[in-house]
């Protein structure tokens, strides 16, 4: 069975559950006005990348691949940040570093060493891959970063804070590495199947992607962690002499 197209209607009954959640949030008097937001801005946007990645697969230029790589890198930095909105800026730059350096080796030795693409800014497998990166690096220094705050707030030393954030950083991954082909199959192998490769073969990427997704998400928290220590600790003396 060959992927098929599915239809607008079809399509609009994905929303019923999403529709009830968002229902219940408001009952219970929850921000369902953010959820909603957070929906339509998700269907804007993928409705926008949809014909924008489909011009970039067709150009095939290393310039573009390079630029929407850049963009990728910057949105993810910034938005790892907003669970500690007051020292955003002060953090800005090690989360940058901190993403760039562990996605883009990850990435490198993904595309150079296991797929070998040729060419190497190949856009249908560098783009896809690279979303997969940066995204899980931006959540694992968003963990930690919201953790660590919160640890010094309550008076813990920096090492036992920084032990403590990087281990709910790696809580998603280290999660997903024991449920994967028990709990659940992840979009890509699911995505693999359906298009009618075999699940021998899907499996492979499938082990690629979860290597990368635990190395660069991981890689990225401790950089993060190392890079940022004197903007955290300045913050807090300051706050304990206030």
């Amino acid at each position: 069975m060959e992927v098929q197209s599915i239809p607008l209607p079809n399509l609009a009954l994905a929303f019923i559950p999403a529709l009830a959640m968002v229902g219940v949030m408001f009952y219970w008097s929850m921000r369902a006005g953010n959820a909603l937001y957070a929906m339509v801005r998700m269907l804007g946007q993928l409705l926008l990348i949809g014909y924008f990645l489909t011009y970039i697969f067709e150009s095939e230029q290393a310039w573009v691949v390079l630029f929407v790589l850049g963009v990728m890198v910057v949105a993810s930095s910034w938005i790892a940040l907003s669970n500690v909105t007051d020292q955003r800026k002060h953090l800005f730059l090690f989360s940058l570093v901190s993403i760039l350096l562990a996605g883009g080796i990850t990435l490198g030795i993904v595309s150079a060493g296991v797929l070998q693409l040729d060419p190497w800014y190949e856009p249908r497998f560098l783009i896809p891959l690279a979303g997969m990166i940066f995204a899980n690096s931006m959540n694992s220094v968003s963990l930690c970063a919201e953790r660590l705050s919160a640890e010094l707030r309550r008076g813990d030393d920096w090492f036992t804070a920084r032990t403590i954030a990087l281990q709910a950083g790696m809580i998603p991954m280290v999660n997903s590495l024991f449920a994967v082909g028990l709990v659940s199959l992840p979009g890509m192998m699911t995505g693999q199947i359906l298009s009618g490769v075999s699940p021998l073969i899907a499996v492979r990427y499938q082990i690629m992607v979860m290597c990368m997704i635990f190395g660069s998400g991981g890689l990225a928290a401790v950089l993060f962690l190392q890079f940022s220590r004197k903007v955290f600790e300045n913050r807090f003396r300051e706050k304990e002499s206030n």
